[in-house]
């Protein structure tokens, strides 16, 4: 066998690796699992210095191919602090990612990305779901300065009119906060109308401590419908 067959072989067992994992993911959790992709505009205008994405976290058709080959459930285009993402930029990457994945598409971004917009707007959500976005991503209430439950309220009836659904984003760090913080977030967004609620990684570094995921379900679920999502994969 030359080295050019070694190398073959070896790039061919990765690749099966890694679509195992997802595959393994799936049936260990029994729900969807999804990836965040940063569609970056590198003509944004910042307003504080730009971080460098790498090529795998950013928006493209090489990436968006890469997430239909693996096999997973959902693809979220937002922007992380200092990326340079911009709205006009999410909403031609939701018109890609319909044209190359078959799965979910989640839009918005949840805090500032570091260019000189509004985080979020009822006309952005409008260019989300006009390109075919299935979710879109808000801040919220409680977490971005300056937004308010009448404008969540709206942008939730807005999308439910046009058959999406809305995820409220907890992403400013407050994943840390307390838990009363939590539940007071967990219920004004579930009043607005809300669908889905997100809690960011940004507590410890690396993840949201269990404890306000735990009140974060029980405040919106109650303790039963909490225990019972704990419970359900036998795979695990």
């Amino acid at each position: 066998m030359s080295l050019y067959e070694g190398e073959t072989d070896l790039k061919t067992a990765r690749v099966h690796h890694d679509e195992q994992i997802i595959r393994h993911l799936q049936r260990l959790v029994g729900r969807p699992i999804g990836v965040n992709l940063e569609p970056v505009d590198p003509l944004a205008h910042m307003n504080e210095t730009r971080t460098v994405v790498p090529e795998g976290r950013t928006a493209s058709i090489k990436t968006l191919r890469e997430v239909e080959r693996l096999g997973f459930n959902f693809v979220c285009l937002t922007g992380n602090p200092g990326s340079g993402v911009t709205n006009e930029q999410i909403s031609e990457n939701v018109k890609l990612a319909k044209s190359l994945f078959s799965g979910l598409v989640i839009a918005g971004k949840m805090h500032g990305s570091g260019v000189n917009e509004s985080v979020v707007s009822l006309e952005s959500v409008e260019s989300f779901l006009d390109a075919g976005a299935d979710v879109i991503l808000v801040p919220a209430v409680g977490t971005v300065p300056g937004f308010r439950d009448e404008q969540l309220c709206e942008i939730v009836d807005f999308a439910h009119k046009k058959h999406a659904l809305v995820m409220s984003t907890i992403g400013t760090s407050q994943e840390g906060s307390g838990a009363h913080f939590i539940e007071n977030i967990a219920i004004r967004n579930k009043i607005c109308g809300v669908d889905i609620q997100h809690m960011g990684d940004a507590a410890w570094g690396i993840e949201t401590p269990l404890e306000n995921i735990f009140a974060l379900s029980k405040a919106l679920r109650g303790i039963s419908h909490t225990i019972e999502r704990m419970a359900r994969s036998i795979n695990r």
